[in-house]
């Protein structure tokens, strides 16, 4: 017996699906790479990175902007092959540890006397360099994440006034990557169907020319969109209120480099940290009010907050806020000893695990006809 969709049941399909605030994709998957850079434990970072891969495969959705992610996997793969073989060219480690690959050191000039070329390869200098490499590809790929999963134009749309004359150019940054991706997929499958199949490097100035030429006409053509419609307008502003609104602005921005350099390290002085951090914060959203107030537009269908989204944004600020705690109180956790077996404590499991949280608290994103039905 077939089922006929009736338009009541497909009005409450659409509403059912929806597409997730961009900020609260953003806010978890930042967390997630602030917890990462908090650890060098292989383990826990391996974890990050398949929970973020779980986040994104349940809940993005079919937009060309959703397929990027696995190219952030192998950039992810190729800084960490890099990491692991600059510590290997470079060498200098203890020369106690144990010797995997003997190599003779090749001699430098006397003005270079602290830096040794090659020499031999040991385990410690492998697993820094591993661990340092998993860390750095952890932080891509956690942004990637958010760069599949958030919607860049609605995260324009929901981006404070103070960033509208910046508009154009913010979005086409953000969606750089994902139009890279969507054109290399369209490159590939015209290449297809014209029956070239030849692959290697033979084949990469066909693919790398057309992909960069249609990556920049997507770009500018949105560009142009974005400006038909206002976007990068300047608007009315005297001398004096620019003068004020970059005043406030540079004050906020030393604040909070002041107060993230002391939140990060713990030699600081305490005031370096957390009161400079309120301090810089203060000062960049009395910025952000300034430069807004001359900024008027209205929106249609503004983005909301809703329970899914203070669920999604609160999952990846735990993952942080936990994984700093414990950095103070589980040295040898988040920081194993080389060589030797990581060790890992349930604390550190569950703070981590929290970050899963998307994958049953977010919507189901919408499909692509149900997109263009909305509008946004």
């Amino acid at each position: 017996m077939t089922t006929v969709a009736t338009p009541d049941r497909a009005r409450r399909s659409a509403r059912r699906r929806r597409e997730l605030h961009p900020g609260a994709w953003w806010l978890w998957a930042l967390g997630l790479a602030a917890g990462a850079s908090f650890t060098l434990n292989p383990v826990l970072l391996v974890l990050l990175v398949v929970i973020a891969g779980l986040v994104v495969a349940a809940c993005r959705g079919d937009a060309p902007w959703a397929l990027s992610f696995r190219y952030y996997l192998v950039f992810g793969a190729v800084i960490v092959a890099l990491r692991v073989l600059f510590r290997v060219l470079l060498g200098g480690g203890n020369p106690d540890a144990q010797v995997l690959v003997p190599l003779p050191e090749i001699p430098l000039p006397e003005v270079a006397r602290s830096v040794q070329l090659l020499g031999d390869v040991t385990v410690d200098e492998v697993l820094i360099g591993l661990y340092d490499g998993m860390r750095l590809a952890a932080l891509v790929i956690c942004v990637g994440a958010a760069n599949s999963l958030a919607n860049p134009k609605r995260l324009l749309a929901s981006a404070p006034p103070a960033l509208y004359e910046v508009g154009a150019a913010l979005v086409v940054a953000v969606s750089v990557f994902p139009q890279l991706a969507e054109s290399v997929r369209r490159v590939d499958r015209a290449r297809r169907l014209r029956g070239d199949a030849g692959r290697g490097t033979g084949a990469m100035h066909r693919v790398v020319i057309p992909v960069l030429e249609d990556a920049l006409d997507r770009s500018m053509t949105l560009a142009a969109g974005m400006d038909a419609r206002g976007y990068g307008r300047s608007g009315s502003a005297t001398a004096r209120e620019r003068l004020v609104t970059g005043a406030l602005m540079l004050a906020g921005l030393f604040g909070v480099s002041v107060g993230t350099y002391g939140y990060l390290d713990s030699t600081a002085p305490p005031l370096m940290a957390w009161p400079m951090l309120v301090l810089g914060l203060a000062f960049a959203g009395a910025s952000l009010w300034s430069a807004g107030r001359r900024v008027r537009r209205t929106r249609y269908r503004p983005p909301r907050w809703w329970p899914a989204e203070y669920l999604t944004a609160g999952s990846g600020l735990v993952v942080a806020v936990g994984l700093k705690l414990l950095a103070s109180h589980q040295v040898e956790v988040l920081h194993p000893a080389i060589p030797g077996w990581p060790p890992v404590s349930v604390a550190a499991l569950v703070v981590v695990v929290v970050g899963v949280v998307p994958v049953f608290a977010a919507p189901a994103p919408p499909t692509g006809h149900l997109r263009a039905g909305e509008g946004s």
